[in-house]
């Protein structure tokens, strides 16, 4: 079922249906959609925008794409509860409709460093982006994930590179965060990609600058529109946007990813 609703500056909202939607951790749900469309063009780094079917919420929920699979044309995303949209998106089952708009945003440009040693860095919910960026990816993986107590698709990284977990709680790996685990290790890579909150990027950011890495920083940030129109998700850069022409750079329009030069943290 994918039916065209509407069209907005280039982006189609589509009915999409519910295969499987299962609880990973306490509040983590995975879902997985049948969107023909959107799976046949998604990459590791993109998102989509999900719409409740409550109207007074009008805006859309930009969660993350987990993984895409173009040959059965589904999508999987991984979400927190954090609020009336995504409790409500929690209790959808197989079958249900569901109203989706996307691929959005750039992805991570992974391409340009196939074959090369990659450090994947996730924290919290920056974690399913990761997943498939390592599926997707040429290259040797070290992965990186930080969680608060409870562990979430940690196992499914493991084909796909060597895997490193940090818990502040201790009860797993390294007790501390991405950070202290990076430090305590030694990890070193050609390049960086990390997806997670402002604070974990900002120290990846610096941990890459002093080991003469490439980092890309995916930007976890709070979207309105999700298409660059309304200014809402904005981000302090170094050049001047076109868009705005204010040192900004629109993490839905311009990002999630960027090159960590670009942007002040």
């Amino acid at each position: 079922m994918e039916n065209t609703k509407t069209e907005k500056a280039g982006k189609k909202k589509l009915t999409a249906r519910v295969i499987l939607q299962e609880a990973l951790a306490t509040d983590v749900f995975s879902m997985w959609i049948e969107a023909k469309e959107v799976a046949r063009t998604a990459k590791p780094g993109q998102f989509l925008s999900l719409y409740t079917k409550d109207a007074s919420r009008l805006l859309p929920r930009p969660i993350s794409i987990c993984e895409a699979d173009p040959d059965l044309g589904r999508l999987r995303v991984v979400y927190r509860v954090a609020g009336a949209g995504t409790e409500e998106f929690s209790h959808c089952r197989a079958g249900d409709a569901i109203t989706v708009m996307g691929p959005l945003g750039n992805g991570f440009p992974f391409k340009r460093a196939e074959g090369k040693r990659a450090l994947l860095v996730g924290g919290g919910i920056g974690i399913p982006p990761m997943l498939g960026l390592a599926k997707a990816r040429e290259g040797e993986n070290l992965v990186v994930l930080g969680f608060r107590d409870q562990l979430f698709l940690h196992s499914e990284f493991q084909p796909y590179g060597k895997v490193y977990v940090a818990t502040e709680d201790g009860s797993a790996g390294t007790r501390g965060n991405v950070l202290d685990l990076m430090e305590g290790a030694g990890l070193t890579a050609d390049v960086i990609y990390a997806c997670g909150p402002t604070p974990m990027l900002r120290a990846v950011k610096a941990y890459a600058a002093r080991h003469g890495m490439e980092c890309w920083l995916s930007l976890e940030e709070k979207m309105a529109c999700g298409i660059g129109a309304c200014l809402a998700c904005v981000c302090n850069s170094r050049e001047v946007d076109s868009h705005s022409n204010v040192h900004n750079k629109r993490i839905c329009k311009d990002g999630p990813v960027f090159l960590a030069q670009e942007v002040e943290l």
